[in-house]
């Protein structure tokens, strides 16, 4: 049987001990990497028990404890940024920055509400038109998009196919119907909703509720009493009221046009896409932190890192003692606790990640609001509680 390495009971670090060597460098990690090799092989049981494995090994579980403290607060920290730090620059690293929370993402989603509303956005609103033909009142609008070689179809956003508006039917505010008085066209616009008028005018300024009324008023009455100018839009199916006719087709010579606007759907799908973003962050893959600066982690975070190390040790002694199950002793044979070394670190790592996220839970930014409008509360409570003093003079 193979001579078993056994730990020594000391080492001494050197740059190049580790497999990546990430942390070499650090003047603070040289000293503390022989004091966690110590430590661990002590908790193992050393110098009473044989700990089989050598400098390296301690060194390596270090290490690679320090890296996975590092990936957990980073990942903690773009999850809690994320919203700000998507579309910035992945020039520099953000170990040390400070993020402020910003509303670039808030925006960039809500643009899309602005395209929809018209008022904004980041899709383009082109204008179309469409020929009216007489006694033709259905108009494939799909069809009209394919004949002007646009792929992947439009949206109509609004068709220019209406009468006046009402507004236009509301003379002046300042009348005590909210109407004008002393024109002929006046006449009609009060018939229009089954209004007589006076000739008088009282200058009595009425509420703008009351405008918007009328014109609520004038646009049912067009609707009931007079051939009204509307459309039907399903599918970019047009169908368009009152049926056109050869006196509405020949204006003066002139062939009138429909017009509406509207929007191509692909430039809806590729307004979301920023193919040209290669220095930005794009997603949580590229937010450029770094392995942390073991020199600047605190006690808290040290202690953390010290426990994590003995969990992978325990793992790796299990992974060794169980190629040497028994070990050989004058007059009998020693059993190793391969199970129980690897059962217990198993257990040992899912609980310490456990906590650490759970810590950095606590400490986010939302978790930090909450428990300051906790305090908040509580504190104006505790206030409410003070007697108030009266003073008698």
């Amino acid at each position: 049987m193979a001579e078993i390495p056994i730990w020594p009971g000391s080492s001494s670090f050197s740059a190049g001990s580790t497999p990546f060597g990430f942390y070499d460098s650090d003047v603070d990690f040289q000293t503390d990497a022989d004091k966690v090799a110590k430590f661990c092989a002590q908790r193992l049981g050393y110098p009473i028990e044989n700990v089989e494995l050598q400098d390296i090994n301690f060194y390596t579980a270090f290490e690679e404890a320090v890296t996975v403290y590092g990936n957990e607060l980073y990942a903690f920290k773009v999850r809690d940024n994320m919203l700000s730090l998507e579309g910035a620059s992945t020039g520099s690293s953000l170990n040390h920055s400070l993020i402020t929370p910003n509303m670039s993402s808030v925006v960039r989603m809500s643009e899309q509400y602005g395209e929809e509303a018209g008022v904004g956005g980041n899709v383009t609103w082109y204008s179309g038109s469409i020929a009216l033909t007489s006694s033709v009142q259905d108009y494939d609008l799909a069809d009209w998009a394919i004949s002007q070689s646009i792929t992947g179809g439009i949206e109509i956003k609004k068709i220019f196919y209406e009468e006046v508006p009402a507004i236009n039917e509301l003379y002046s505010p300042y009348a005590g119907l909210g109407v004008g008085f002393g024109f002929d066209g006046q006449a009609a616009a009060l018939g229009s909703i089954g209004l007589g008028y006076g000739p008088g005018l009282n200058f009595l300024l009425m509420p703008l509720s009351y405008d918007m009324q009328t014109i609520q008023a004038i646009e049912m009455s067009n609707q009931v009493r007079q051939a009204n100018y509307s459309f039907q839009l399903i599918n970019n199916k047009l169908r368009i009221f009152p049926v056109p006719s050869d006196s509405d087709v020949q204006i003066d010579g002139y062939r009138p046009y429909l017009w509406f606007q509207y929007i191509k759907n692909d430039d809806r799908i590729n307004a979301g896409i920023n193919s040209s973003a290669d220095d930005k962050i794009t997603n949580e893959s590229n937010v450029p932190y770094n392995n942390p600066t073991y020199t600047q982690i605190n006690s808290v975070g040290r202690s953390w890192i010290f426990e994590y190390t003995l969990a992978i040790i325990k793992e790796t002694l299990g992974y060794v003692r169980g190629k040497y199950s028994s070990v050989p002793i004058p007059g009998a044979e020693v059993t190793l606790n391969q199970a129980d070394l690897i059962s217990a670190a198993t257990s040992e790592k899912e609980a310490l990640i456990t906590r650490l996220r759970d810590y950095f839970d606590q400490t986010s930014r939302q978790s930090l609001l909450e428990r300051r409008q906790a305090e908040s509360t509580a504190r104006q409570t505790e206030l409410n509680q003070v007697p108030m003093t009266i003073y008698i003079g």
